[in-house]
């Protein structure tokens, strides 16, 4: 007999060092059903203190911040757990998101216009932690 049980929700941080953008993350993370906020973070150095003391499934990192980049925290979280869904979010244009992407690990590199619930369970459902 299958378990009816739901799933658990999706757990996320949400890094960015624009007060506007991380409160809006978190608002959309918060009210997408399937998913917690767990923590926001403004820069990669406590981004990564955050996401050692919450454990999350899904990192959303801003590309460029101050200090430690988004790309940095990316390669860092991904050595420590190779099975974290990391995704980038940045406001540069397509072919740079990717030349600044390679390589590092992330799930996604995404526009930050692009980020609506829709797009954010499509990530979640693509890339899930294993």
């Amino acid at each position: 007999m299958a378990s009816s049980e739901a799933q658990p929700p999706v757990r996320v941080v949400a890094v960015d060092d624009l007060p506007a953008f991380r409160a809006t993350a978190a608002a959309l993370i918060a009210s997408t059903p399937g998913f917690e906020l767990v923590g926001t973070s403004a820069d990669g150095e406590s981004a990564l203190r955050l996401v050692r003391e919450t454990d999350p499934d899904l990192v959303l990192v801003d590309v460029r911040m101050p200090g430690i980049d988004g790309v940095a925290v990316a390669t860092r979280l991904l050595a420590g757990d190779p099975t974290r869904v990391v995704v980038l979010a940045s406001t540069l244009d397509q072919a740079s998101l990717s030349r600044v992407a390679r390589g590092c690990g992330a799930a996604a590199v995404i526009c930050k216009h692009w980020l609506t619930p829709r797009l954010l369970h499509g990530l979640w459902v693509a890339h899930r932690r294993r």
